[in-house]
């Protein structure tokens, strides 16, 4: 069921994008009144295919689905009839070629903005940023953060959520810089602390960097049932069932989640006896934890979540929703901050500040699209937000082949006054197949990676 979950998830979400993107194209052209012969969801042999339109337009699935184009009237692809040149793309002013060329990324930034704007007018929950323990030595100790105080404000930010919290100090982070933090501990007295970013590195970023910092969230007190196992996981395979109790490990008894979660955690691709109360009845059940790389160490999971109190968990959440304008404002600030993060992002990977490790390919988007399908509507949406953002910036890079690439030649041309010549054309072409073929090179790794480690 979860492989099932995660395809559909994946598929709609790509279909999604990549027909965001060729219809702000089409849109463009057919504005410009530019003949389009094709539009296109994949690449490679039409697989299906009708005609629309006064221009008899074939709107076609292809094989190839990681992609799509919008085929316009074009003289240098074939002939066109005298009274169609008027409508050929390569007649157009640079203006409007750049125009139609824009419109792609353009739709799928809007598109972030669309779903971020019904988030926040619906109401994002999330977990109150109140700290839980403090590693010794730590950042966060250093900076003598305490557990129960609540994370208000970093620098100039207001936040009310861990997720809150976590966006604005990775944009901290990745620029190595102190920040200052105010905090309220649980007698209401007000405290700003400073921490500093400057020992971070890269390969902090990898996962879940407030680990590196010191920070653990406050987590609500859990008693050792389970509430949920993940098919296919260890726990799943040792015959573990959701209502189970553990009353001890390896003879050691437990009265808490977090007990088991460190005894499991320690003890990756080692058997453990875990003495069970199921019902009336005492069971004694063996479980390998299976081993997870996190942050470069290898520790143990089973698949196993806790069972959750509504109740004692309500203390723990928040839900932030805004009226539809300022929703429309944090809509419009959101897609700009993370559009500006993913290019800071990619400048520091090509300068080796950042590990390449941060790329991520299909087979990591699909797990990503299928975790927030399950989770609900609501990650889903986000997840869908940040894809379309992640492909909007992805294509406005200068890379020839890609939509920045062809607004390179046009910005070219308006500054030199005619049109880039065919053979720099081709050369770029031959360069930005080969900068393409090695991102999806390192992504594709990084996916298989993940994939073996997990």
């Amino acid at each position: 069921m979860h492989l099932l979950t995660t395809l559909v998830a994946f598929a709609f979400a790509l279909g999604l994008l990549i027909i965001v993107h060729e219809f702000g194209h089409y849109l463009a052209a057919w504005l410009c009144n530019v003949k389009v012969l094709r539009f296109s969801v994949g690449f490679g042999r039409v697989l299906t295919s009708r005609r629309y339109g006064r221009d008899r337009t074939e709107w076609a699935v292809s094989a190839f689905p990681l992609g799509g184009y919008v085929k316009m009237l074009d003289e240098r692809e074939g002939e066109v009839a005298d009274q169609e040149r008027p409508r050929a793309f390569n007649r157009q002013t640079v203006y409007r070629r750049f125009l139609i060329v824009v419109a792609g990324p353009a739709a799928n930034f809007l598109l972030a903005i669309l779903l971020y704007w019904l988030i926040f007018m619906h109401g994002v929950p999330g977990i109150k940023p109140v700290i839980g323990a403090v590693t010794p030595g730590s950042p966060a100790a250093q900076a003598q953060f305490m557990p129960g105080e609540t994370v208000v404000k970093i620098g100039p930010h207001a936040v009310a959520t861990w997720q809150d919290a976590r966006w604005v100090l990775l944009k901290y982070a990745v620029e190595r810089s102190a920040v200052a933090l105010e905090v309220h501990n649980e007698r209401g007295e007000i405290h700003w602390r400073t921490l500093d970013l400057a020992h971070l590195q890269p390969a902090d970023l990898d996962s879940d960097f407030l680990r590196a910092l010191g920070f653990a969230r406050l987590q609500p007190p859990l008693a050792p049932v389970i509430g949920r196992v993940l098919p296919g996981a260890a726990a799943e395979r040792s015959g573990l069932l959701a209502g189970d109790e553990i009353v001890a490990i390896d003879g050691e008894p437990v009265a808490h989640w977090d007990q088991v979660v460190t005894a499991i955690s320690a003890n990756p691709g080692q058997q453990l006896m875990l003495d069970i109360r199921r019902g009336a009845a005492l069971l004694r059940m063996a479980v390998t934890p299976d081993g997870v790389l996190e942050n470069a160490v290898r520790v143990g999971r089973i698949g196993a979540a806790p069972r959750i109190d509504p109740a004692v968990l309500q203390k723990y959440l928040v839900e932030v929703r805004y009226p539809a304008w300022t929703s429309f404002g944090k809509a419009l600030e959101r897609t700009w901050d993370t559009s500006a993060f993913s290019l800071r992002m990619l400048g520091k990977m090509v300068m080796g500040e950042i590990s390449l490790k941060n790329l991520s390919g299909p087979i990591t988007i699909a797990d990503y699209a299928g975790q927030a399908a399950q989770i609900g509507w609501i990650s889903y949406l986000v997840f869908l937000a940040l894809i379309s953002i992640s492909l909007g910036v992805l294509n406005l890079l200068p890379i020839p082949l890609l939509d920045g690439g062809h607004l390179m030649y046009y910005m070219f041309e308006i500054v030199k006054g005619s049109p880039v010549s065919e053979k720099a054309m081709e050369i770029g072409q031959h360069v930005g197949m080969g900068v393409l073929l090695m991102l999806m090179a390192f992504a594709l790794y990084n996916d298989i990676t993940r994939l073996i480690s997990s």
